[in-house]
C-alpha cells in the first residue's frame, strides 16, 4: 500500500493539543491535513501558518467540504460528541482527542449515529500503540512474569492550573483527573491485562477552590465541578487484582512520578512505561535477580500523537479494523463513570460492554508505514 491514496483530513479546535498532532502527522504520508477551523478564527490561522495547513475556514464550511473524509476533532471534551454528531450527519469519518464523550449517554448516542451513517469513529488516546506498551504487552502476554495477579495505576499531581496557558475544563464535567488521565492509564491497562470482571470506586472533590498560576489567565480563580481524586479497585477477567489513583489534589507522589504502571506475577514484576508517553523504559526482575533489568523495546519507537489517526485511515483504505476505535473508548468511557457510579452507590460496578483487545502494531514494518 506504499501508493496509497492520502485521507483528506480537516481539524476542528487548535488549541494546546494541535500543535502535538499536526507535529507528528507529517510523519504519516497517508495523512493528508487539508483545512483546520477554530471559534478562534485567529488561532486557527496561526496554526496554519506554523504546520503549512493549506487552508483556514469556519467549523461550518468545514464540516460542509465534501472533499474532506475525516475531522480530526480537538475540541474540548463536553464539545467532543456535538461535533461529532455534526460530521457523521455529514457521511464524515471522525477521530477525537480522549475522552469520547463526557457520560455513557452521549458515548452511545456517538456510536449509534456512526453505525447507521457506516462510518467510522477514532478517539485517543493512542499512547498505546508506542513502543513502551506494545513491548510490554507482548511480555505479559508470553508469559514473561508468569501469570499477573496485581498492579498499581497512579497517575497523582496538583493539577494543570500551574502550567496549561486555559485550564478551566479540567474541573468541569468531562475533565478532572479520572477523565484527562484516566483514559492512559485504562487504556494500557485493557491492552495489557485484557476484559474487566468489575471495579470499585470512591471519588471526591479534596480542593475545590483552585487559583490559575499559569499566564495568560494568573490569578483566575476556579470552582471545582467534578471529583479532583478518585481511587479505585479493579478485577480482571484473567484474575488479576489491582488498584488505580487518578488525582489532582497531591503533591511530590514518588510513585506517581517514578512509577505509573506496575504489574506484579507469579514469577516477577514489570515495571511499565508512563502510559501518557510513547517510548518510555521498561524494566523487568525476576525471582532470580538481584537487581531490575532493562528491557529493550521490540516494536518501532518515535511515534507520537497521530499515529492512531494514521492507524486508522491505512485501515479506511485497506478496509481492516482501527485500533483506536469507538468501542475501545467506549469501554474506557464505561469505567470512568462506573468508578463515579460505585463511589456514589457504595457498590462494585460491572462493565457494560465486553472489551476486546486490538491486534498488536507491527513490528517489522518501517516508521510511518502502518500498512499491515
Amino acid at each position: 500500500m506504499s501508493d496509497v491514496k492520502p485521507v483528506r483530513v480537516g481539524v476542528i479546535g487548535t488549541g494546546a493539543i494541535s500543535g502535538a498532532y499536526l507535529g507528528m502527522a507529517k510523519n504519516f504520508p497517508i495523512v493528508g491535513i487539508a483545512a483546520c477551523a477554530d471559534v478562534n478564527i485567529d488561532a486557527a490561522r496561526k496554526k496554519a501558518e506554523e504546520f503549512q495547513i493549506p487552508r483556514v475556514c469556519s467549523v461550518d464550511e468545514l464540516l460542509a467540504d465534501p472533499s474532506i473524509e475525516v475531522i480530526l476533532n480537538l475540541t474540548v471534551p463536553k464539545a467532543h460528541v456535538p461535533i461529532a454528531l455534526r460530521a457523521v450527519e455529514q457521511g464524515k469519518h471522525t477521530y477525537a482527542e480522549k475522552p469520547l464523550g463526557i457520560d455513557r449517554a452521549d458515548g452511545k448516542k456517538l456510536l449509534d449515529a456512526a453505525a447507521t451513517k457506516g462510518v467510522r469513529v477514532g478517539c485517543a488516546p493512542d499512547t498505546f500503540l508506542g513502543a513502551g506498551i506494545q513491548t510490554a504487552r507482548k511480555m505479559i502476554e508470553s508469559g514473561a512474569i508468569g501469570r499477573p495477579v496485581a498492579f498499581t495505576a497512579f497517575m497523582m499531581c496538583r493539577g494543570h492550573e500551574h502550567w496549561h496557558p486555559n485550564p478551566q475544563f479540567y474541573y468541569e464535567k468531562g475533565g478532572g483527573p479520572m477523565f484527562d488521565m484516566g483514559p492512559y492509564y485504562l487504556t494500557a491497562l485493557l491492552n495489557l491485562l485484557g476484559p474487566l470482571k468489575r471495579i470499585s470506586g470512591m471519588a471526591a472533590i479534596e480542593i475545590a477552590d483552585r487559583t490559575i498560576t499559569s499566564d495568560p489567565l494568573k490569578g483566575t480563580k476556579l470552582r471545582v465541578e467534578t471529583p479532583d481524586h478518585v481511587c479505585g479497585l479493579m478485577e480482571f477477567q484473567n484474575g488479576a487484582i489491582g488498584t488505580i489513583i487518578q488525582t489532582f489534589a497531591t503533591r511530590f507522589s514518588e510513585l506517581g512520578g517514578k512509577q505509573p504502571i506496575t504489574v506484579f506475577g507469579t514469577e516477577g514484576t514489570l515495571r511499565v512505561p508512563d502510559p501518557n508517553q510513547f517510548d518510555g523504559p521498561l524494566s523487568i526482575r525476576l525471582a532470580g535477580d538481584t537487581e531490575w533489568r532493562d528491557v529493550p523495546h521490540t516494536f518501532v519507537a518515535g511515534y507520537g500523537r497521530s499515529v492512531g489517526l494514521a492507524d486508522m485511515a491505512y485501515a479506511l483504505r485497506s478496509g481492516r479494523p482501527h485500533r483506536c476505535s469507538a468501542e475501545q473508548a467506549f469501554a474506557v468511557l464505561d469505567l470512568m463513570a462506573g468508578f463515579f457510579d460505585s463511589s456514589d452507590s457504595g457498590r462494585a460496578y460491572t462493565p457494560v460492554t465486553q472489551y476486546v483487545k486490538p491486534s498488536p502494531m507491527p513490528a517489522h514494518l518501517p516508521f510511518g508505514t502502518l500498512d499491515d
